[in-house]
């Protein structure tokens, strides 16, 4: 039964808020607010500040646009990593998908979208000014481009092979163990491991 009378403006304010979430319906956005009004103050305060310093005080990593809370990530940070190897994801749930693997250790470059005309989401709408300069320094040997295998992530894959195709540098693909439509941030651990071990050639793929 869908809510459609509250007896707050508050009340419905807040459930409009949550509402407003992805994947979250009115009742389910009721349930969260009425827990909320359970609490105690400081639960709530805290809740409250604690979505306000994420929005005012998160950063992006200026290397490769992850989510951080420096301006250099700890990935890229970190000099145990392979800094001439670059998986390339859509968003930063990717990044955390692929390390859970357990089975990369080089670093990452966050496109921030895919291309996708229907929605009026273009080359220049993505984040690639700090790859392309690894890229014309000579720091990358090897690009993983690692997208969901939809129409928009292998429209973006294309583009990206064409663009960076007459660098010294190696373009591979992730292995299609990832189903085809399959979004990569919902791929299981032992199948993105291996799809990301098991990477072939761009090229060979699309017979290019």
């Amino acid at each position: 039964m869908e809510v459609s009378h509250f007896p707050s403006k508050l009340l419905e304010e807040a459930v409009e808020a949550f509402a407003g979430l992805p994947g979250i319906g009115k009742k389910t956005a009721l349930r969260l607010v009425l827990f909320l009004l359970r609490q105690d103050k400081n639960v709530v305060e805290h809740f409250g500040q604690t979505i306000n310093r994420l929005k005012k005080e998160i950063r992006y990593c200026k290397s490769c646009n992850n989510i951080s809370d420096k301006d250099i990530c700890d990935i890229c940070a970190n000099p145990h990593r392979d800094h001439t190897t670059v998986c390339v994801v859509e968003n930063p749930q990717d990044v955390m998908a692929v390390e859970n693997t357990g089975q990369y250790h080089g670093i990452y470059h966050v496109l921030g979208g895919l291309i996708s005309p229907v929605d009026g989401i273009g080359p220049d709408d993505l984040i690639l000014k700090p790859l392309e300069n690894k890229i014309h320094n000579g720091e990358v040997k090897e690009i993983i481009l690692a997208l969901s295998t939809t129409m928009e992530g292998d429209t973006t894959n294309f583009y990206l092979y064409k663009k960076f195709k007459d660098y010294p540098v190696k373009i591979t693909t992730l292995a299609r163990g990832v189903s085809v439509g399959g979004e990569l941030e919902y791929a299981d651990e032992v199948t993105l491991g291996r799809s990301i071990a098991n990477r072939t050639l761009f090229q060979d793929v699309f017979k290019l």
